[in-house]
């Protein structure tokens, strides 16, 4: 997924700088339109799936609090050992996501380069 939302932002990018695809930005615009729900979904499937390990983790190490038991205490290790990574995941989503935001403004500034709000 990494190099798939770093492919299309350098992509997307390179368009932006020379329009040399072939489409107009309008249609680029369109093309951008579903590229970033798709990773909006995405992002949020991660946001969920890292929220139900923390929240996991959590609930583990409350029951290390009350009845510990090294079971446990390796349950509670394995959720934190899944938690860095999905952590480190949707740290890229969040920022790829924010980051397609701000291309979609420049593709609108392309489109209506009148309307101040884009600039």
């Amino acid at each position: 997924m990494k190099q798939r939302i770093e492919a299309y932002m350098a992509y997307m990018d390179r368009l932006l700088q020379n329009n040399d695809s072939g489409l107009t930005y309008e249609e680029l615009s369109i093309q951008h339109e579903k590229q970033l729900a798709y990773f909006m979904h995405e992002r949020l499937i991660h946001l969920l799936v890292t929220l139900t390990f923390a929240i996991l983790a959590f609930g583990t190490f409350f029951m290390i609090c009350f009845a510990f038991s090294i079971g446990l205490l390796l349950l509670f290790a394995a959720f934190l050992i899944l938690l860095i990574p999905y952590i480190m995941h949707y740290y890229l989503l969040e920022n790829s996501v924010q980051y397609m935001y701000k291309q979609y403004d420049a593709l609108q500034a392309k489109i209506y380069p009148e309307a101040k709000i884009f600039n």
